[in-house]
């Protein structure tokens, strides 16, 4: 099979592809090419994901995911089976595993790595290899592309090829990101950039050429831009808490420049990307004496403590004793209106406060599940009774317009809200009888 005759088998879904990896990324992304017409196998190392890819369901709670998958299983496009290294009749491998980040923040690459041993074993000439794991700058060209050619005898660009097509997907919206947004197609050559780009037009609207480098430094780049630009807006916080006024305001008047959008503070920063990327855009380069990225990632890392914080001063402030007190934390999501806990700024929020021996009970209506050692109510308003305070954590839906009068009437007098979200206005919440602090609001 030559250059064009993989463009063509490209065009008329008659390649068979391997989704390694059957996650938040990898699902969704096997499924939308089994849609497309492509017959698809997904391969991961849990049975319970296989079991349930197989049934027509799915773990991954996206809006359209399940039915996509369900109708593609029935007609046999999509298949799961459990990893192993006979990849008999694939064309294409498309590799969707963690790349998670070590105790010492340096990327842990071993499972991409364990992926590219098997591949390269049992790899055939015009082979398509595509890493939409996310990788440290410079990975494609320095260790994946000489370790698929020395496994292999093959050369990669003429006879394999090989693309970076980093995922750029938000729980809640994968569906919709994956198909509308720009993808971002780098392949170690021409003719591989050509192929990733022929390949994924059959699913996104929107691809663009650039090479492998390049993709990777931008998937980086792009995490880091949006982490460094909560942090100066958590920093601001803390600066208008200190010179008593409110951060929102400041916010809101300096983002009517044409040329500033500084974002919300919060009470920290979680998901897959955010806490690991700036890290990975650093590996192996020399930081300069100034180093806001960071810097950055240490401000976002320490807002969790500021919110306890919050919550010791104000019930120091009404004169009550943490270990005597009743917390109720709403939301132990990273992300509003999603089920995802990965690297919650909850979890240290909470475990901080259970350790102070205070009653913490947790309600979140999209993870019924997790509570991170505190107690879990099954409805708003079990949670908030005899409460004395509220800390909302995650700005879910449910949470921005609650009825705080109702809610005041099943909590202990003196009763406080801790809102490090900001989605509730002070002053409806003073005028239903609650103490208000919030992130960034000077007292």
């Amino acid at each position: 099979m030559t250059f064009i005759e993989t463009i063509k088998k490209i065009n008329d879904r008659s390649l068979r592809l391997t989704v390694i990896g059957g996650g938040y990324v990898g699902l969704p992304t096997a499924a939308l090419f089994a849609n497309a017409g492509f017959h698809v196998d997904v391969s991961d190392i849990k049975p319970e994901i296989i079991n349930m890819i197989n049934t027509g369901s799915n773990f991954v709670n996206e809006p359209g995911l399940r039915d996509i998958v369900s109708n593609n299983v029935k007609v046999g496009r999509l298949f799961a089976r459990l990893n192993n290294v006979d990849y008999e009749g694939t064309n294409v491998f498309l590799i969707a595993v963690q790349t998670p980040m070590d105790e010492e923040k340096k990327p842990n690459l071993k499972y991409l790595l364990k992926c590219m041993e098997d591949i390269g074993k049992n790899m055939r000439r015009d082979t398509v290899v595509v890493v939409c794991s996310t990788i440290p700058s410079g990975t494609m060209m320095r260790e994946l592309k000489p370790t698929l050619e020395s496994l292999s005898g093959l050369r990669a660009d003429s006879e394999f090829y090989l693309v970076f097509a980093p995922e750029r997907i938000a729980p809640g919206k994968a569906l919709i990101e994956f198909t509308n947004g720009t993808r971002l197609i780098g392949g170690i050559g021409p003719n591989s950039t050509q192929v990733g780009a022929e390949l994924f037009k059959t699913v996104c609207k929107n691809v663009l050429f650039t090479d492998a480098t390049a993709a990777e430094v931008a998937k980086l780049a792009e995490n880091t831009f949006r982490d460094i630009n909560i942090a100066f807006a958590n920093q601001l916080a803390l600066l208008c808490e200190e010179l008593h006024t409110d951060v929102m305001t400041v916010i809101r008047i300096a983002n009517t420049h044409p040329r500033v959008n500084i974002h919300s503070p919060g009470p920290g920063v979680g998901g897959p990307c955010l806490t690991k990327d700036p890290y990975y855009l650093l590996d192996g380069i020399a930081a300069p004496h100034f180093d806001i990225i960071t810097t950055s990632r240490a401000i976002n890392d320490q807002m969790p403590e500021h919110v306890v914080t919050l919550v010791l001063r104000a019930l120091s402030n009404i004169g009550k004793n943490p270990a005597k007190s009743r917390i109720t934390i709403l939301g132990v999501t990273y992300k509003k209106d999603t089920d995802d806990l990965r690297n919650s700024p909850a979890e240290p929020i909470v475990r901080s406060l259970v350790s102070l021996h205070s009653e913490v009970v947790v309600f979140d209506p999209y993870c019924i599940n997790e509570s991170f050692g505190a107690k879990r109510a099954q409805s708003l308003f079990d949670a908030v009774t005899g409460s004395d305070c509220i800390v909302i954590v995650t700005d879910h839906s449910d949470f921005m317009n609650m009825d705080l009068q109702k809610i005041k009437t099943v909590m202990k007098n003196k009763s406080i809200i801790i809102d490090s979200r900001r989605i509730i206005d002070p002053n409806y919440a003073e005028k239903a009888g609650f103490r208000y602090y919030g992130v960034g609001l000077g007292m």
